[in-house]
């Protein structure tokens, strides 16, 4: 018998993941059965079993990978020089995530991926597996962002009394709740992130009270 490639189990692996994304993000985890993956990724189920012993694992294949997506376009942008400002940073790893949804073999356009990150998320809630799993993906990120943040603070344009890892979790929330308003509402768009962070980001705070 010939021997598969790993490219080839890659590939395979990959074309279940997408076919079951497609299936979440438009019926959502609870109204998706397996027999509905399986039709559309167009496979038997001897072939999707070989990879994932069920729906939480492919739920939990997803997830990781969401938050892993993010995760590799901070690490990309922490290598430019110099360090792009939160709002250009904010908006560009936006712009990844959902590019990454549609030109991926998913094709999920940015509402759809959104609405599917949030299911994610919602899930963690009756999962317990799935919450250890997000956890740990959540913490590798959140360690990213740190990082991150940390070469703000080397550039001198970060206040010396805010932890590193405060304000990496304030971004990350940001991050967070626009991918709420775009699934929830749909008329948002990384342009509107990035131009609501840069003018917060631009106001004379000594004028405040």
């Amino acid at each position: 018998m010939a021997r598969v490639s790993q490219a080839h189990l890659d590939a395979r692996r990959r074309q279940i993941l997408d076919g079951a994304a497609r299936c979440f993000a438009r019926d959502g985890f609870h109204g998706t059965s397996m027999q509905d993956v399986l039709k559309e990724a167009g496979l038997s189920a001897g072939a999707v079993y070989r990879y994932f012993s069920g729906k939480e694992d492919l739920i939990a294949a997803i997830a990781t990978e969401a938050v892993n997506g993010v995760r590799r376009a901070f690490e990309g942008a922490a290598r430019d020089t110099p360090v792009p400002a939160p709002d250009v940073l904010i908006g560009r790893v936006s712009r990844s995530l959902f590019a990454d949804g549609l030109e991926s073999g998913r094709g999920l356009e940015p509402r759809a991926y959104a609405g599917l990150i949030i299911q994610v998320w919602s899930e963690t809630l009756r999962s317990e597996r799935l919450a250890a799993t997000l956890a740990e993906a959540f913490g590798g990120l959140r360690g990213a962002w740190t990082e991150l943040v940390g070469l703000y603070r080397e550039a001198g344009v970060l206040r010396a009394d805010v932890p590193d890892e405060h304000v990496a979790r304030a971004l990350i929330a940001t991050a967070q709740g626009f991918i709420a308003q775009l699934a929830m509402f749909g008329d948002t768009g990384p342009e509107v992130l990035e131009n609501g962070l840069r003018g917060l980001m631009s106001m004379d705070v000594t004028r405040t009270g």
